[in-house]
């Protein structure tokens, strides 16, 4: 005798699988990790912080 399949159970992983697939090409293509965006933010206020110490007072503002 054969063993019974339960086809919904194998629909079920498929679609399990398939929606991790997807989900994995959407973070490699998206996604940063949470050190990227730290460097990337810190990057980010060094720049501003060296436009603002070059910023030249205005003295004739009322």
């Amino acid at each position: 005798m054969s063993n019974v399949t339960n086809l919904n159970q194998f629909r079920k992983a498929k679609a399990r699988s398939e929606k991790r697939a997807a989900g994995d090409a959407n973070a490699a293509k998206f996604g940063r990790s949470k050190a990227q965006r730290q460097l990337e933010e810190a990057k980010a206020e060094k720049a501003r912080a060296a436009l603002d110490a070059h910023r030249r007072e205005d003295d004739t503002a009322p």
